[in-house]
């Protein structure tokens, strides 16, 4: 697989959504596009920091246009559990078979205190309303990333 890049089309799926109804990306997109994240699992503390930043911003990211949909390979039922203890406004994907996960190239080797296993590497992409990719954060640190997306699709806008 290899590694997108600004400028390529977004890779098209079809997701199961927490509510078990299947959508493909175009159908995810708002008018000016879609903010999609990857995160590693449910219920842990910075993917939970994650999603109440993208939660607590939703409104206005959808007000300049923008959707936000979060993919894991957690299953629908944990994702239900998720969404309804942090009040989450936006689809999460259930992504069991890393089948999306490896469209976009975030199943990826990690590091961590010295032990090396395969998992989700935390990336957003933005996605323009032609499927365009106009936005990549690769191996994401959660703090201010949900603020850093917000003034990058603003000015993205502008243009």
């Amino acid at each position: 697989m290899q590694e997108l890049k600004i400028g390529d089309k977004a890779p098209e799926f079809e997701g199961i959504l927490s509510n078990g109804n299947k959508q493909k990306l175009k159908e995810l997109l708002g008018p000016k596009g879609l903010i999609l994240y990857f995160y590693p699992k449910d219920s842990t503390p910075g993917c939970t920091t994650e999603a109440c930043d993208f939660r607590d911003h939703f409104e206005e990211l959808k007000e300049i246009g923008y959707n936000v949909v979060g993919i894991s390979k957690d299953g629908i039922k944990s994702h239900q559990k998720f969404t309804e203890k942090h009040n989450l406004n936006f689809e999460l994907i259930s992504d069991e078979l890393k089948e999306i996960c490896n469209l976009y190239g975030v199943w990826r080797e990690k590091k961590m205190m010295g032990k090396t296993s395969m998992g989700i590497v935390r990336s957003t992409f933005v996605i323009d309303k032609s499927m365009k990719i106009v936005k990549i954060y690769n191996s994401v640190k959660v703090k201010d990333h949900v603020k850093q997306i917000l003034e990058d699709v603003k000015e993205q806008n502008k243009k």
